[in-house]
């Protein structure tokens, strides 16, 4: 996926594009919302099964992704509205851009290729630029600043549990050793040096994993945003989520199942199939699940 907009307009394949479209099933006169609209590539698809007359809200909280997908879905008009925000204050958006009630919720959580491909962003190990990790460059606290003031087992414990990483103790204590630490590749270097590689995963990724969680308080703002899916949704709604490790599938699982609002339609998740893995790597450890809020 491009990082600039010199490389736009145009929609990019988003990850289990077909099996959203298919969960959501767009049709003309519905109002769909993507609260996670990244590059606009699952909203350009709902936008163009919904035509003539089906309307998207598109919502990001990473400006540089916005301006990308306002290039990409222009062709669209007024069927479409953009708004940069947060996806836990989805009620409040939704309601002030009369999009509530809704036919469908898509959110594709985690980080975009696009997010992975900016070195500016802090996100990728072999990125030199500052280690940010934002989403939103108005949130207070970056990825630097955990790795550098946290103490020992602070560090630790935020890399166990947002990483589920059993070395999080050796590479925190690898860290604070280390600091200063400015970048990404700086910091991949330290997590190497301190446990080794094993397998294809590069030591450092669950280390990434959590700092980039806690940065943008992700399970948090997951946790806040799904009572709210089944407020905005109107009864024979859906909303499809996408999610990219145990931690995120795990709570929209558990939120379906004990949510008396809605009938799960996934007995088990959707996951790409082998060729889409082969077209698109990222796509691998990709999870959707699908409900139908029916009171």
């Amino acid at each position: 996926m491009p990082s600039d907009t010199d490389a736009l307009p145009r929609a990019h394949v988003s990850v289990l594009f077909d099996q959203v479209l298919a969960a959501l099933a767009p049709r003309p006169d519905g109002c769909y919302i993507d609260a996670t609209l990244g590059a606009g590539g699952h909203a350009a698809g709902i936008l163009d099964a919904s035509s003539p007359s089906g309307r998207l809200l598109g919502i990001d909280a990473d400006p540089h992704a916005l301006e990308i997908a306002r290039q990409v879905l222009e062709r669209f008009g007024t069927r479409v509205r953009l708004v940069h925000a947060n996806f836990e204050n989805l009620y409040a958006v939704a309601a002030s851009c009369g999009f509530v009630p809704a036919d469908g919720i898509v959110l594709d959580l985690g980080l975009s290729s696009m997010q992975l491909s900016d070195a500016q962003r802090g996100f990728s190990f072999q990125s030199e630029g500052a280690l940010d990790m934002r989403f939103d460059p108005n949130t207070p606290t970056t990825a630097a600043d955990l790795v550098n003031t946290l103490d020992e087992r602070a560090l630790a414990d935020l890399i166990f549990e947002y990483g589920e990483e059993r070395a999080a103790r050796r590479i925190a204590r690898a860290i604070v050793r280390a600091r200063p630490i400015h970048t990404a590749r700086q910091l991949a270097d330290v997590i190497a040096r301190a446990v080794g590689r094993q397998g294809k995963l590069h030591p450092a990724t669950r280390t990434f994993q959590a700092l980039r969680i806690a940065v943008n308080r992700e399970l948090k703002v997951l946790e806040r945003v799904l009572p709210q899916v089944v407020q905005v949704l109107k009864p024979g709604g859906r909303v499809a989520i996408i999610a990219f490790h145990s931690l995120e599938d795990r709570r929209v699982k558990n939120f379906f199942r004990t949510a008396r609002e809605l009938r799960v339609l996934t007995k088990h998740p959707i996951t790409p199939t082998p060729e889409e893995i082969a077209a698109n790597p990222r796509s691998r450890s990709a999870k959707l699940r699908v409900a139908e809020k029916v009171l």
